[in-house]
């Protein structure tokens, strides 16, 4: 018998809330719908501004949470009625909120979104709150996706890389008996949508073509890469607490030689590619398929020095197995609201760096 649940996930581009319809069936994982709800502008601003110390930061995360929580739940309501499917028949809501503060290292990650708001608004229990059990249990609570890329992609002849290329990018290396690894390998799209917001008034770089007209700058591109997050071993995740504007301006303050704004672009993109590149030949000792997912897989310049970065190895997005790479998140937080409703573990410690398997979530009941 088919269980549906919905996921939700918003991440750290903060372009907006990605929501799965899923059937869950034995080993099996259907996606039945999707969609996608943009931020509006003053909800997108806010939610930005909580990433930092800030003044009267409870009040607006509050306010904040709230607003999200409507546009969460005005989006599952269409989906369940574009599909002719009604909220009783859905088994609960994952829901992954929004990270305004990760700081493992202090024994804490924040996510707002109004769980309890959902739940009422939307008629469905809401399972949410996934990293903090981890994080509690000396994990870094992130990342949380390589337990279902495990779950659902693992090959008994096949070594196989998952990247989900977001705000950041992270990596999940699937080897047959062996232990999964997964990390953050850096910075994805976090500091491309950064520099091109300030110079062009842009969400995003569409297909890269921005980065594309530019030109790698050496000594740039080399400082970044010193940083010492590239050179620290997994367990690992990063976020906008680390790799934000500051960061790059420090990096930007130094540079010795001219740069057109173009550039920079250039060099950030290629920061991306080189962080991703670089990990994946530390963590696979073999031949390995490569699978992309996530809002970097849609930028054909990333794509393309993806491939001749990792050359010889097979490079393609994840629809080469089954899955849509706009919503593999959004599916991952539907099964591990699945997981938690079996009271089955969904973290893997050799991941995280927790002592030990976890239940992960909370749950608010409709």
């Amino acid at each position: 018998m088919s269980e549906l649940y919905v996921g939700i996930m918003s991440g750290t581009s903060l372009d907006g809330i990605d929501i799965a319809l899923v059937s869950f069936e034995g080993q099996q994982a259907a996606l039945i719908g999707a969609t996608c709800l943009p931020f509006p502008d003053s909800l997108r601003n806010n939610l930005l501004a909580l990433c930092k110390p800030g003044p009267d930061e409870i009040q607006r995360a509050g306010h904040a949470g709230i607003a999200w929580a409507e546009l969460a739940a005005s989006g599952v309501r269409t989906l369940l009625a574009e599909h002719s499917i009604d909220a009783s028949q859905v088994s609960a809501i994952g829901s992954h909120g929004q990270t305004i503060r990760h700081h493992p290292e202090l024994g804490f990650s924040c996510q707002i979104g109004a769980p309890a708001l959902l739940a009422e608004l939307s008629g469905i229990s809401v399972i949410c709150d996934f990293r903090s059990r981890d994080v509690a249990a000396g994990g870094q609570g992130a990342p949380l996706v390589p337990a279902f890329h495990h779950w659902l992609l693992s090959s008994p002849q096949t070594v196989r890389v998952l990247v989900n290329i977001g705000g950041f990018a992270n990596l999940t290396v699937l080897s047959p008996n062996q232990a999964v690894s997964g990390f953050d390998s850096g910075p994805g799209n976090v500091l491309l949508d950064h520099w091109i917001s300030q110079h062009h008034g842009e969400a995003f770089d569409r297909d890269g073509d921005w980065a594309r007209s530019g030109t790698v700058k050496d000594e740039i591109l080399s400082r970044m890469l010193d940083d010492p997050y590239f050179q620290r071993k997994p367990p690992k995740s990063t976020g906008r607490e680390y790799f934000n504007a500051s960061w790059l301006e420090s990096i930007l303050q130094q540079a010795s030689e001219t740069f057109d704004p173009a550039d920079i672009q250039a060099t950030l993109l290629e920061l991306t590619a080189r962080s991703i590149a670089q990990d994946v030949f530390t963590s696979v000792t073999d031949t390995a398929d490569i699978y992309l997912c996530g809002g970097g897989a849609g930028n054909g310049w990333l794509m393309q020095r993806l491939e001749q970065l990792l050359a010889p190895l097979s490079v393609s997005s994840t629809h080469a197995v089954g899955v849509d790479p706009d919503w593999m998140e959004a599916i991952a937080f539907a099964w591990l609201a699945w997981r938690f409703d079996k009271r089955e573990a969904a973290s893997l410690p050799a991941v995280t760096g927790a002592r030990g398997k976890r239940i992960l979530g909370a749950l608010y009941p409709a």
